[in-house]
């Protein structure tokens, strides 16, 4: 597993993971709400009785092809009886599930998948459940939002091999010191940064001492989905051996008229999902 994430629901911090693209949620942290001073004795009479027993095992045969039936119908036969216990430890071991997962030091405790971790939260508190699943999805759809921002900072990435490349081809000489190289590139840069920010990079900068990075790791979305295709159509203008002062021209009325679109349509996907 992975460093855990958290949330905060109804003032218990609860843990969670991502494995293998699925979220598991530390079923401990969510114990705590009914006893913060032994959660693992909630969880062990949540494990023995014969529902969760055949909730664990229904989920195990759906997604685990190397559950062991065996071991599985022996628990379910004795759940139930006073003389009973379980652990979450026991249980995947002697199963082999991967619905429960234990894990030690900082972040430790038994965790769930988030299927088999709603039903333990209900067990514990419908209000609790209800909580936590409005704190879990408003956090997925922000790591969604960042995740989103991330491809697209990603693709200016690649685009600005394009746009370099581009620029080594058709406008650097030979013989030029390296200095002289960098300032062709950083030229080349602002002719970007100005269509679509209307500034060069020092003016941000000037602009903007107290701040890390440079302009366009401050850029939103909707710019660098931009930025990413004014760098495509800078590379071709270049090749085409159109003048600077051309491309500018011919790339900010471009800019204009792609962050409008963007715009809308970012308008109404919020409206969408307001409704």
């Amino acid at each position: 597993m992975k460093k855990s994430d958290k949330i905060e629901v109804k003032g218990i911090e609860v843990n969670f993971v991502k494995t293998q693209q699925e979220d598991y949620i530390c079923i401990t942290d969510i114990a705590k709400y009914k006893n913060p001073d032994a959660p693992r004795d909630i969880i062990k009479n949540w494990i023995r009785t014969k529902n969760t027993i055949e909730l664990l095992g229904l989920w195990e045969k759906l997604h685990n092809p190397n559950f062991k039936q065996v071991e599985f119908d022996l628990f379910r036969n004795e759940a139930g009886y006073n003389h009973f216990v379980l652990s979450p430890q026991k249980w995947i071991e002697s199963t082999n599930a991967i619905g429960l997962q234990s894990k030690s030091g900082k972040y430790g405790g038994t965790y769930a998948h988030v299927d088999i971790a709603l039903e333990f939260a209900s067990w514990v508190s419908v209000e609790f459940k209800f909580y936590l699943i409005k704190e879990f999805q408003y956090l997925k759809n922000q790591q969604s939002k960042e995740l989103d921002w991330n491809i697209k900072r990603s693709l200016t990435k690649i685009n600005y091999r394009i746009h370099t490349d581009a620029i080594k081809e058709n406008l650097i000489p030979e013989h030029l010191t390296a200095q002289q190289i960098s300032f062709v590139y950083a030229n080349e840069a602002d002719v970007l940064n100005m269509s679509i920010f209307g500034k060069t990079a020092l003016q941000w900068r000037k602009e903007n001492p107290d701040k890390q990075g440079n302009i366009r790791d401050y850029a939103n979305v909707s710019q660098l989905v931009c930025l990413a295709n004014l760098e495509n159509l800078n590379a071709v203008f270049i090749e085409q051996g159109l003048e600077q002062q051309e491309r500018l021209r011919q790339l900010n009325r471009i800019a204009i008229s792609q962050m409008k679109i963007l715009i809308q349509d970012f308008t109404k996907h919020l409206e969408a999902g307001e409704k």
